[in-house]
C-alpha cells in the first residue's frame, strides 16, 4: 500500500507502536507519537522511539528519539516503512544536505 504524503491515515493514532523499517527491511524504530502542523491539519513527522542502535550514533541513541520526516515514508500497513536515507544518515557524503530532510534528536 503506497502513501498518499497529503493525506494521512484516517485514524492518525493507529501510527503510534508500529514497528518502522527501511524499504531495505532495516528496522529503524517504533513510532512514539506524531508531528503535527495543526494550520495545515497534517503530519509533518513521525516520533520514533526505542532506535535501532546501529543506525543512529551515540548522543541520538541517549536522546529520547527521533523525529523523521512524514514525507519520507513510503508505506503504511502493519508496519511503517521509510525510505533508506535513513541508513545513510551516518555515512559522509550521502543523503540529500538539505536542512529540512534531517532527522531531528
Amino acid at each position: 500500500m503506497t502513501v498518499d504524503r497529503e493525506t494521512p491515515p484516517s485514524e492518525i493514532t493507529t501510527l503510534v507502536g508500529r514497528e518502522v523499517y527501511s524499504n531495505n527491511g532495516v528496522f529503524v524504530g517504533e513510532v512514539e507519537d506524531l508531528r503535527l502542523d495543526l494550520a495545515a491539519e497534517s503530519v509533518t513527522g513521525l516520533a520514533l522511539h526505542q532506535l535501532n542502535q546501529e543506525l543512529f550514533d551515540q548522543e541520538i541513541n541517549q536522546a529520547r528519539g527521533v523525529i523523521v520526516p512524514y514525507r519520507w515514508v513510503q508505506a503504511v500497513g502493519d508496519i511503517v516503512i521509510v525510505n533508506d536515507i535513513v541508513e545513510r544518515l551516518n555515512r559522509p557524503g550521502e543523503g540529500s544536505g538539505e536542512s529540512d530532510d534531517e532527522v531531528v534528536a
